[in-house]
């Protein structure tokens, strides 16, 4: 018999518990004794109360007998263990494991995992493969079966997490090693067993599309969307989104390497044969995932599949479900949209409008048709700006193809009819809450709440039929009190499964109490109310508070401090509330440190302020708290800004760590949907103050960001603000940024009458600030009408007021004015010098966003004056400066003027080409200005490198802006350009005749014009 020393011990508890003794397996005795020894093999070496020994031993409340009992199972394992006195100690207060005397599959499995994390991080990525392989092989199943009591259950749930977080590592390790196509069977096996879990099918969408699988890869993210949206109400977290987004554009961050190790006997692969790499052509299907629970609707559903194959001859066959919030109309529209999928083999596609969500805009149908046109492979740069021209391309794009469409939360009729294919072959699924009764040709079902029968099947499918078995009559009146509306359901089940010693009946009778203080829980909706009025009853009157003042937030998301303006509290108090309500799904947690409402839970929450009235300071305190914080920002991000008297006193609110500029940038981008939503708040709520200065913040970032449309229309309901206001100081700066974006977007009436009232309200105050930026916009307006001595003038006045003043930012950008003005006249020389100045203002401020324009400039002038060797120089620094990030708009100018450079150097075009990469911005761009000024340069180019027909179409569309402008010099040029591409012709002496008329009126010598020679 061998000595204690020569016994070797193995307990594996990854799985079944197992002992083995020298190869042989031990018998541990009952189940008692096993929860026991697994509870202490779970934390070797640590002392475990018998306490905490019989919270893992029962399920059910412990007999009394429970300290005995666990006492009485020790002493058995120890005789049935080879040396167990040794093994299992006494320690004080209760027992521990001698870890020291036996081998443990769960400690073996954590030295396995550190072991290749250390591996990795040396680069040796295939041996930490191994050993992630090695530590997943020692796993057998859940730790005791899954049996056990509260405590074995959590620590299960733990080491399962650790198995899960191991396998998702292996899989990185893989996806880096070139592994994609291997992998994807592996990754969704366990995707299915694990269907919310989103790294996992973040990483299997990355594997397929590697795998050439793209189709597969977009279909992953809609399965998951739909599953998250009907099981815990939430959308795909951010990751996730920017990782579909990604896919869908093809972006070349998601290439993963070659396989390793490839066959060199085999056949060359065709990429190194220097041929094209034919991908697989498949259908796009970006349909959500169809319910694995879905339960009933046979009648509706049949009813579909019968409207589906009556097709229309004249145009697309059109379905429409409506029905009330939270009765199943996605799902069953996807259902059906999945039966129906073999007959559309052209691609099955999916949107949601939108057009029920709380707080968030409709999708417009520009946006949509952009998202269908990338959906069906058509490339961002074909698709047109304006919303006709997408609605003709949309259609000529499915003329002749068999597609499926499902228009998911419509809003109306207009929302479906500019997406509706034109032509016959294509079938269209509309779910909408309300009957759009104008949507011509639409075959409408009605749906209501869910028969008995099938509220009963869901629930049993959605609760396990074991349970409703055990109280039948418990699960009928659950069915009855919740409405039979399948939202309700599925809230109330949830609720049930995340509380194990609930029964069916406690919740009933919780249900029954509320629905007594519910006016219409008969009609449907309100049953969701009571459904969520039951987790609201359940919290504390701190907790209530918060939950329906936090729906006052506009936005989407919220961050910690935002909720902490809102409640009037610290950042983490307000993190604290909010974990609370995290914790009974009233509140949903899309990434760490923000949080959200699903549109329901924010109806709810809204209807409680209805009810009994909303904290009277909460939004003040909110708008203070935003405009507190993009100061803050501003000053950070834009150098050399003015502070203004806004009149309000500074936030007491807790501000996020604003500390450094990459730090204010991230938390301004990420906070721009809301802080534009708070705005609109702000007006809504009559705080004209709180709207004017935190439009003033915010075009900031919406001119560095090139968002026009959006700068412009803040900046109106600026200057209607302070007009109500009947604050002057206020509207002359309201006005001076209505006309920059005015300028920007080629508004000349509303720009100019701007900057002209922005100017007289400065002279009537004494404000030389706001003069001087009127009268630099005024100098631009006249620039663009070609009055260069007008506009010589008021650029000569803002910039001595901002000398004197000591306002640099001010002064560079009025010097880049100035220059653009000079190079427009012919006077290269002085565009040089303006440009130079305007360069050394912005370096002193700390290269703040004016600076690569400046450069540019100079490189404009350098052109002018034949020094295309500087203006090479001045380019490659520009293009440095602006890097990946930088403003799209005047991005475009410096890559045509790169081109145009290297052309009169003599050098070929880069790869990619500079030209086509500006044109490509402009057309995703708003800024017709630029376009003109960008087409005219490419236009000089192509017709330079013998492209005449390039050359005509881009002057001609170059001269349709600037003449509907009074783009007066780009209008000559256009001219121009046409001539010299039309040759001998009538039509281009004419178009000559009438440039130099243009060039004559403004001044331009002809030796002195863009292209001279």
């Amino acid at each position: 018999m061998p000595t204690p020393e020569e016994v070797r011990l193995r307990f594996n508890i990854l799985g079944p518990i197992e002992g083995w003794s020298n190869g042989t397996r031990l018998r541990l005795g009952g189940i008692i004794q096993k929860r026991v020894l697994a509870t202490l093999l779970m934390e070797p070496g640590k002392v475990l109360p018998i306490s905490r020994l019989i919270e893992a031993a029962w399920e059910e409340e412990p007999p009394p007998t429970a300290p005995h009992q666990v006492r009485k199972a020790v002493a058995d394992l120890r005789r049935r263990i080879p040396g167990g006195a040794r093994v299992l100690l006494t320690d004080g207060p209760g027992y521990r494991v001698a870890d020291e005397r036996c081998e443990i599959d769960l400690s073996e499995f954590g030295l396995l995992i550190r072991k290749s994390k250390q591996t990795a991080s040396e680069g040796r990525t295939a041996e930490a493969a191994e050993m992630l392989r090695g530590a997943l092989a020692l796993w057998r199943g859940p730790v005791l079966s899954g049996g056990g009591g509260p405590v074995v259950e959590a620590a299960a749930t733990s080491i399962d997490e650790r198995r899960l977080t191991a396998a998702e590592q292996l899989f990185e390790l893989r996806l880096g090693l070139g592994e994609a196509a291997a992998l994807v069977v592996e990754i969704r096996e366990l995707v299915q067993q694990y269907p919310l879990r989103e790294s996992l099918r973040g990483q299997l969408m990355i594997a397929l599309y590697r795998s050439g699988r793209q189709a597969e890869a977009l279909e992953e993210y809609g399965r998951v969307r739909v599953l998250l949206v009907e099981e815990l109400g939430i959308d795909p977290g951010p990751h996730l989104t920017k990782l579909y987004e990604g896919i869908l554009r093809e972006s070349p961050d998601l290439t993963g390497p070659e396989p390793a190790g490839p066959d060199l006997t085999g056949p060359e692969p065709a990429a190194a044969r220097g041929l094209p790499v034919v991908l697989p052509a498949e259908p796009p299907s970006t349909l959500p995932y169809d319910l694995a629970d879905f339960t009933g609707r046979d009648r509706e559903l049949a009813e579909i599949l019968r409207a589906a194959e009556d097709g229309g001859e004249q145009g697309p066959q059109i379905v429409a479900i409506d029905g009330m919030g939270g009765c199943g109309k996605t799902s069953l529209a996807v259902r059906a949209a999945r039966r129906l999928a073999p007959e559309y083999p052209d691609g099955r596609l999916h949107i949601d409008l939108r057009g029920y969500t709380p707080g968030d805009q409709p999708v417009t149908a520009g946006m949509a048709l952009d998202s269908l046109l990338r959906a069906l492979g058509v490339p961002g740069t074909l698709i047109p700006d304006d919303v006709p021209a997408r609605i003709a391309l949309w259609r000529a794009t499915l003329a002749g193809k068999r597609l499926l469409i499902l228009f998911d939360n419509a809003a109306d009729a207009g929302a479906i009819r500019p997406l509706l294919p034109a032509t016959p072959g294509c079938l269209v699924i509309v779910t909408s809450r309300a009957r759009l009764v104008d949507l011509d040709g639409a075959r409408w079902i009605s749906i209501g709440v869910m028969p008995p029968q099938d509220s009963a099947m869901l629930v049993a499918k959605t609760l396990g039929a074991r349970r409703v078995a055990a109280e039948p009559e418990a699960a009928a009146e659950l069915a009855r009190l919740c409405g039979h509306l399948p939202l309700a359901l599925r809230i109330a089940t949830a609720r049930l499964r995340n509380r194990p010693r609930w029964t069916l009946q406690y919740l009933a009778e919780r249900l029954r109490d509320e629905t007594r203080r519910l006016d219409e829980l008969s009609s449907g909706a309100r049953s969701v109310s009571a459904t969520l009025r039951l987790s609201y009853q359940a919290l504390d009157e701190e907790c209530r508070h918060a939950f329906s003042t936090l729906a006052l937030h506009p936005g989407s998301d919220m961050d910690i401090h935002a909720a902490g303006a809102l409640l009037g509290s610290g950042a983490r108090d307000a993190e604290n509330l909010l974990e609370m309500l995290l914790d009974v799904h009233l509140v949903q947690q899309p990434e760490i440190g923000l949080y959200t409402f699903h549109d329901l839970v924010r109806s709810f929450a809204q209807s409680l302020l209805d009810e009994a009235g909303e904290d009277s300071g909460a939004v003040e305190r909110l708008l203070g708290y935003y405009l507190t914080a993009t100061e803050v920002a501003c000053d950070l991000l834009y150098s050399g800004r003015r502070r203004r008297s806004t009149g309000i006193p500074p936030s007491t609110a807790e501000l996020p760590d604003l500390a450094t500029t990459e730090r204010a940038r991230k938390w301004f981008l990420r906070e721009q949907s809301a802080l534009l939503a708070a705005v609109t708040l702000a007006e809504r709520r009559g705080h004209d103050r709180y709207v004017v200065c935190l439009a003033r913040n915010l075009v900031f970032q919406l001119n560095d960001l090139g968002l026009l449309e959006e700068f412009g229309e803040l900046s109106r309901v600026a200057v209607a603000a302070a007009g109500r206001l009947q604050d002057l100081a206020l509207l002359g700066v309201s006005l001076s940024n209505l006309a920059v974006a005015g300028w920007k977007l080629g508004r000349l009436t509303e720009g100019l009458e701007a900057a002209r009232e922005s100017r007289d309200v400065a002279i009537r105050l004494g404000d030389l600030h706001t003069r001087a930026h009127s009268e630099s916009i005024l100098g631009q307006f006249n620039s663009l009408l070609g009055e260069f001595s007008d506009a010589l003038g008021h650029m000569e006045t803002a910039i001595a007021h901002e000398r004197d003043l000591g306002i640099p930012r001010a002064e560079a950008e009025s010097l880049t004015i100035l220059s653009t003005l000079y190079e427009q006249w012919g006077r290269y020389e002085e565009a040089r010098d303006a440009a130079l100045r305007s360069a050394a203002l912005s370096r002193r401020l700390g290269q703040h966003e004016g600076l690569p324009g400046a450069i540019t400039d100079l490189a404009f002038a350098h052109v002018g004056l034949g020094a295309y060797e500087e203006a090479d120089r001045c380019l490659a620094e520009a293009r440095e400066l602006y890097g990946d990030a930088g403003n799209e708009v005047n991005l475009a100018l410096t890559l045509a003027l790169s081109a145009d450079v290297d052309d009169l150097l003599g050098r070929p075009p880069r790869e990619p080409d500079q030209a086509e990469l500006a044109l490509a911005l402009m057309r995703a761009n708003s800024s017709p200005l630029r376009r003109a000024k960008v087409e005219n340069m490419v236009g000089r180019l192509r017709r330079r490198q013998g492209d005449v027909v390039a050359a005509l179409a881009l002057h001609t569309h170059a001269h349709e802006l600037s003449s509907s402008l009074s783009y007066r010099i780009e209008e000559a040029y256009a001219l121009a350009g046409m001539a010299d591409a039309l040759g001998d012709t009538p039509d281009a002496v004419r178009h000559r005749v009438a440039a130099e008329e243009l060039f004559a009126g403004m001044g331009v010598p002809e030796g002195r014009r863009r292209g001279h020679g």
